[in-house]
């Protein structure tokens, strides 16, 4: 005797489950139980300390905020191509076409900054590279690369999104993320292997050995340390 199923629902069920997965864009999973990278928005107060920009008015703020973000997500493209789903390296291109009004007035804001700081021309234009240099520097990171650029994936594709003139805005949320990731923190399912291994040792106080022998003393309270009964 055979049996006949509906073949019909059977192929429009799988139909659908596979759109629904196609419909979902890929991105990199480097961790089972990833770290908590969220963080408070900077405020204008934060982000002069954030930022390195002491005494900055709301506007050179804003302008540092943005050009940070470029900065951040620059050395993204740069640094994590070794994972072609982030889309870093688009995010950045996207950014920076989108962005560009908002960018060029941000580096003049910025420049207008150090000028009015350190001193007008060259005093001012030298203060302003190595700040740019500084920032690039910042952002760079190895140990903790893939918490970086994973941050920075999700950072870049909120910025692609943005309105023009909203780039500060997106900074102003999601930088602190950024800076967050590049202290390491890794899988936190399984932990980091050998992070929380410690050896338990015997007492070293000269009063516990005699002729290299641990005294009983000593030896009764190395075993109720590590839990070894008699």
């Amino acid at each position: 005797m055979s049996l006949h199923f509906p073949l019909r629902p059977a192929l429009l069920g799988l139909s659908i489950a596979v759109a629904s997965l196609a419909a979902q864009p890929a991105a990199a999973q480097f961790y089972w139980s990833p770290p908590d990278m969220s963080a408070p928005a900077l405020t204008d107060t934060t982000a002069a300390t954030a930022l390195g920009l002491p005494g900055a008015n709301a506007a050179e703020i804003k302008a540092g905020l943005a050009w940070n973000l470029r900065a951040a997500l620059n050395v993204a493209a740069l640094q994590c191509q070794f994972e072609p789903t982030l889309l870093t390296v688009d995010n950045y291109n996207a950014m920076i076409a989108h962005h560009d009004a908002e960018l060029d007035a941000a580096q003049a804001t910025l420049l207008g900054y150090f000028q009015r700081t350190v001193g007008k021309g060259r005093a001012g234009m030298s203060a302003s590279d190595m700040y740019n240099t500084r920032i690039y520097s910042g952002y760079s990171t190895v140990q903790a690369q893939k918490g970086f650029c994973q941050e920075a994936g999700l950072v870049g594709r909120k910025a692609i999104f943005a309105d023009r003139g909203t780039l500060h805005d997106v900074a102003r949320d999601g930088l602190a993320s950024i800076k967050k990731s590049l202290v390491l923190a890794g899988e936190q399912f399984y932990g980091l292997p050998g992070d929380d291994y410690a050896v338990a040792l015997p007492s070293f106080d000269p009063k516990c050995w005699k002729k290299g022998v641990l005294e009983p003393v000593c030896h009764q309270a190395y075993n109720e340390k590590v839990g070894i009964k008699p």
